[in-house]
């Protein structure tokens, strides 16, 4: 495992993390405590140090088992958790300070930790980026010893490059991968240059960059990439990158024209890595199978020029129009 270090919070992290989302069930499927502590532990047991999860990822099951299992394990593991999603409506005026202060003290009792290496909101409206009183309860709760660090998940890129004007703000997480391309022009620049820590969430664009699918492929009914296709449940963009299945299918029908019989998941991998700002991916593992295929990616296999260029290629011409102008 090769690792890299987070931005300002100094942290060497994993390259290749975890991200808990489906961890301990597919999307759809109820959570498994056995087969999560098993990817948890197998995930350690690789090297990786870094676990992203969520308070609202299976109403604190996650969180509870990640603290659970990193509390269980000699190696310096670091958690990253988030706050802001269990608000009902999901609105700028719900987001204020005192409930989420009580989020992070749930968060910090869910993990059975004194203090959280890193909270980060989960995706707000995008008005919550311009009210300072948001991001200096963070500096509060650092000072007070509950939390390490603080940064933002962000849908858009507008709101990455807001968030990270706050000072304290240490890492941000986006949506990065080969169908959504946009981050690495201008945020990519703006975070290297105040040191600012990048995540990488939806790898492999919720599994189209696996190559595994087809047309004639479904999904369980509770399954997001079944319900959100359209954002009717949360942003779109969370969903397949926020792209047309069908038209995906075509583009990645073109990224195996280009990598014949390679693993195409590993190419998804290897093509963020190739972004030295990138501090760490965060795919998911519903099982341990799917984590091991994870991390038996090659890293120092790096995409020659040409090929990064024909990659660029097949986002102009499938992807970019659709979404490039959206996030």
């Amino acid at each position: 495992m090769n690792y890299r270090t987070l931005g300002k919070t100094g942290l060497k992290v994993s390259e290749i993390s975890l991200g808990t989302w489906q961890v301990g069930g597919k999307w759809g499927s109820d959570f498994n405590q056995k087969s999560a502590e098993e990817i948890l532990n197998t995930a350690i047991d690789n090297g990786v140090n870094f676990f992203d999860t969520a308070d609202v990822y299976s109403n604190g099951l996650s969180e509870k088992t990640v603290g659970k299992v990193v509390r269980s394990r000699s190696e310096e593991v670091y958690i990253a958790t988030k706050c802001g999603r269990f608000l009902d409506p999901h609105t700028n005026d719900a987001y204020q300070v005192d409930v989420l202060r009580k989020f992070v003290e749930n968060s910090l009792s869910n993990l059975g930790v004194d203090r959280i290496d890193l909270i980060q909101l989960h995706c707000p409206p995008t008005e919550v980026y311009y009210r300072p009183e948001i991001f200096e309860l963070f500096d509060k709760l650092i000072e007070e010893g509950k939390i390490r660090n603080y940064g933002a998940s962000v849908a858009k890129v507008e709101e990455a490059l807001k968030a990270i004007e706050y000072p304290g703000v240490s890492t941000i997480q986006i949506i990065f991968n080969m169908f959504r391309q946009r981050p690495s022009e201008l945020f990519f620049k703006e975070a290297k240059a105040k040191n600012v820590g990048i995540i990488a969430r939806v790898p492999l664009a919720s599994g189209l960059l696996t190559g595994k699918f087809g047309k004639s492929s479904t999904f369980l009914k509770d399954d997001h990439r079944n319900f959100n296709r359209e954002g009717a449940i949360f942003d779109k963009g969370e969903t397949f990158s926020g792209i047309d299945f069908e038209l995906g299918l075509k583009a990645v029908d073109e990224l195996k024209q280009l990598f014949p019989d390679q693993n195409l998941t590993h190419k998804a991998l290897q093509w963020i890595l190739a972004f030295n700002e990138v501090s760490c991916i965060i795919p998911g593992a519903s099982n341990v199978t799917q984590l091991q295929s994870n991390l038996n990616l090659d890293s120092s296999s790096v995409i020659s020029t040409p090929d990064m260029d024909k990659i660029r290629s097949i986002y102009e011409n499938y992807i970019k129009n659709g979404v490039h102008h959206l996030w």
